[in-house]
């Protein structure tokens, strides 16, 4: 691990979670901008418990949605990673790639580079064979990011979790196998 990350970008480190990322997190999380593509916004104490699941999987799993900073400053700009998805539905189980960025943030290339960063991590890392990206159909920034790191539409699907919004239960499965990569 170079200077505490996991693995880095060009401008972007890769790192575990910390009890001091809490407060930062649940600053994004309680962005109505941020969450609009998810039933609601996040409370702290949820925040935290997601804090706490991912240090258990990072530990576990070697993979989570790692928390994110710029390089240059040291900046907390969101999370961006991977994570088993299991819920019962027609493209589970699977890893899942995901992001979340600060919305000051948005429109800089950060999440495509991140999320870049993390296939090439799960796959020439974790020797993972297929990674898969969920978002609700509506959520058209994501399914673009999908799209520029290469991966392509698998399926439509309602999700379970959603299945009483029903602006967001109709969703997209987008996958990228090893051998897709360069």
């Amino acid at each position: 691990m170079k200077d505490g990350y996991i693995f880095q970008s060009a401008r972007l480190g890769f790192r575990n979670w910390q009890e001091a990322d809490i407060d930062k997190l649940y600053k994004i999380n309680s962005d109505k901008r941020v969450m609009e593509f998810f039933p609601s916004v996040v409370n702290r104490e949820d925040t935290a418990s997601f804090i706490n699941r991912m240090k258990k999987m990072f530990i576990e799993k070697g993979f989570c949605y790692f928390a994110l900073e710029k390089l240059k400053t040291g900046e907390f700009i969101g999370f961006t990673g991977l994570a088993e998805q299991s819920f019962e539905s027609e493209v589970t189980p699977c890893i899942d790639i995901g992001w979340r960025l600060d919305s000051e943030y948005w429109g800089q290339g950060f999440a495509t580079e991140a999320a870049n960063a993390c296939l090439n991590y799960g796959f020439n890392e974790l020797n993972i064979e297929k990674i898969r990206s969920i978002a609700p159909v509506i959520n058209e920034r994501s399914i673009q990011v999908m799209i520029k790191i290469g991966m392509q539409k698998l399926t439509d699907f309602n999700h379970p979790f959603l299945k009483n919004l029903k602006r967001l239960e109709h969703c997209v499965c987008y996958e990228i196998g090893n051998v897709n990569r360069l």
